[in-house]
């Protein structure tokens, strides 16, 4: 009966912040809602091995990674994904702003080692919290053990209201842009949203029938393995991470047809592994107290200020030589602070909410989505792990 307690507990969590998202139209995020909901179970009554009892451990989370990547790659093509260069830019010369504010005011106001435990994660998320907390336990500086996951816990209270609010701004903008293009831009548009993909015609000419649910998802399994054995394979060499290539993969095998569009969603089961993946982010928050909170809240709140006014202004500063605005070009850099999936969520949940059609949504999520992807993809899957790895070193 245990398991079926914990797996309510955990779907009721991420219902709740759904409801509220709804309720507020996107104004809310979600995930936010979420997050401060796991966050006060685990410090009163809720087990700090819920998400685990719930069978949402990190076996399955790494399932989940590998296939929604894979899926997304659906949702893009090489042109689409190759012209983000803007986006990467952005998002890497956002954590250069953070960076130079936090280790030059922020050093002046707390000493050395509390910076430098605490802004990897304020650059990279949850990817940087667990490294930098693994190398501090290694290197014996248990003191500030607590302050790089504490860091991610905050931010992220800060970070999704602001990115949503920065999309809605983006979205009403984008929504005016739709609704004054010619008609024949807009018919263009609704074909695409009403294209039914051509069902991998170009391998496999197999009955409507044979098409089931397992037949879509071997093939998802099957690219995301491809991508892991090339990463391994590469590693040698270059350092990859295995994320990117399930990505660019997913593209590719999009491209080729041998993936549908919106694979796991036709599957049925793409709710389902995003929920899986936010149950295991939100299990990190198990490990923090209202104690250590309290004793490193200042530190944590000063260095959060520095660090997002840094990202604003080279942002702002960016935009316009890199054709955005400067609520677009903010919120690509603040994917930093969270990544993916909830990058996907927020774009996702904000497109829904602005528009009023689907075709709207669509040219919301156009112009959003692989903007806020890669900016994220750039930022926690390669700059947080060099970011971290450098850190570590200057302890």
């Amino acid at each position: 009966m245990k398991f079926i307690i914990a797996f309510l507990i955990v779907m009721l969590f991420i219902m709740i912040g759904e409801w509220v998202s709804s309720l507020t139209h996107a104004y809310i995020p979600s995930v936010f809602v979420t997050a401060v909901l796991f966050m006060i179970g685990f410090w009163t009554i809720v087990p700090k091995n819920v998400v685990e009892t719930a069978s949402f451990g990190s076996n399955f989370s790494a399932i989940c990674l590998g296939l929604t990547l894979v899926n997304l790659g659906t949702l893009m093509s090489l042109k689409e994904l190759l012209q983000q260069w803007r986006a990467v830019c952005i998002a890497l010369l956002g954590i250069v702003g953070t960076l130079t504010l936090t280790l030059t005011i922020g050093t002046w106001i707390f000493n050395w080692h509390t910076v430098v435990a605490a802004v990897p994660p304020l650059t990279g998320g949850l990817v940087a919290a667990l490294l930098m907390t693994t190398g501090l336990k290694a290197q014996g500086i248990n003191y500030l053990v607590a302050l790089p996951v504490s860091m991610f816990v905050f931010h992220s209270l800060v970070g999704y209201p602001l990115t949503s609010w920065l999309l809605k701004k983006e979205g009403k903008r984008l929504v005016n842009e739709f609704n004054s293009l010619p008609a024949s831009q807009k018919n263009s548009v609704a074909k695409l949203s009403n294209d039914d993909d051509l069902q991998s015609k170009h391998f496999f000419h197999l009955p409507q029938q044979y098409r089931t649910s397992s037949f879509i998802l071997v093939k998802v399994a099957l690219v995301a393995l491809l991508s892991n054995l090339v990463a391994t394979a590469i590693h040698p060499f270059i350092n990859i991470n295995v994320n990117v290539i399930c990505l660019v993969f997913g593209v590719i095998a999009h491209q080729l047809g041998f993936l549908e569009s919106h694979a796991l969603n036709k599957a049925g089961v793409y709710d389902w592994l995003i929920y899986g993946l936010l149950a295991y982010i939100f299990s990190q928050l198990s490990i923090t107290t209202p104690r250590q909170m309290g004793t490193i809240v200042v530190q944590i709140i000063v260095l959060i200020a520095l660090g997002l006014l840094g990202m604003f202004i080279a942002s702002s500063l960016l935009a316009k030589p890199f054709k955005m605005t400067w609520q677009m070009a903010y919120a690509c850099s603040l994917t930093c602070l969270f990544g993916f999936p909830t990058d996907y969520i927020l774009t996702s949940e904000v497109s829904r909410e602005m528009a009023h059609n689907k075709e709207e949504e669509n040219y919301l999520l156009a112009h959003m989505m692989p903007k806020m992807l890669v900016g994220g993809f750039a930022t926690v899957s390669i700059a947080s792990i060099i970011i971290a790895s450098i850190f570590l070193k200057l302890l």
